[in-house]
């Protein structure tokens, strides 16, 4: 982004002289070709996520969460019905459209309006949803509906030692900006933090390939996709 002078001649950035604050996210259903995002209930999700997660039996999807493993399903449908209430971080239940049943969660987060920049986190994607195209496509998803409402920043963050998150954000189109050292303590440890994101003028091209890459004749009949997503 280009940068000016002010009459002292010191450095400032650009004018901005349409913007306007972004509204908040709702909790609106988000619906693509192999998932759908839906406000987080416990009722209607909870027996789903937990069969879902129970078969990560080394609990492998916690390890960079500041919350989890949860040892029994009355322990996470109260821990649904805590966060589902929550405005920020704002919860999703991913739902699978060939099972129909939620595999995943995730959230929009450290949402500021004014500003025009939100954040993706809390995301934890059962085994079921791992690696498929409705994973890639929820992401999509949710990035579509942010840029949609005006936001001009678009986040990832993940504890640095989380090589898969890196892996993923960089694979979903995410620049990498910086590392945050020492920037959290969760479960007893230290937590240096991975930050990404996507720009608003970065996402027209993202989009397009995105589209390119969740069209159906990207894929053959049992699925396997033809040609990677490029970032």
């Amino acid at each position: 982004m280009s940068t000016r002078h002010n009459s002292l001649g010191q450095e400032i950035g650009s004018s901005l002289p349409t913007w306007n604050t972004c509204p908040k996210p709702a909790n609106k259903t988000m619906v693509g070709a192999y998932c759908r995002l839906e406000a987080l209930d416990a009722t209607r999700h909870g027996e789903d996520l937990w069969q879902a997660y129970s078969a990560d039996t080394e609990d492998r999807i916690w390890t960079y969460l500041p919350y989890g493993p949860f040892t029994t399903q009355t322990e996470l449908k109260q821990w649904l019905t805590d966060h589902s209430a929550i405005q920020d971080p704002l919860f999703y239940a991913i739902i699978s459209t060939s099972s129909g049943k939620a595999v995943g969660i995730a959230t929009y987060l450290r949402i500021q309006p004014a500003a025009g920049v939100i954040e993706v986190g809390h995301i934890n994607y059962s085994p079921a949803l791992q690696a498929t195209t409705a994973a890639t496509e929820a992401m999509y998803l949710m990035m579509k509906n942010a840029f949609d409402l005006g936001y001009r920043r678009y986040e990832w963050k993940c504890d640095n030692l989380n090589l898969h998150s890196k892996k993923a954000a960089r694979r979903l189109g995410f620049s990498f900006d910086g590392l945050f050292k020492q920037a959290a303590v969760y479960k007893g440890r230290n937590r240096d933090t991975a930050w990404f994101s996507i720009l608003d003028t970065q996402w027209p091209a993202i989009q397009a390939e995105y589209e390119r890459w969740l069209a159906a004749d990207n894929f053959t009949v049992d699925g396997i996709q033809l040609s990677k997503l490029s970032t």
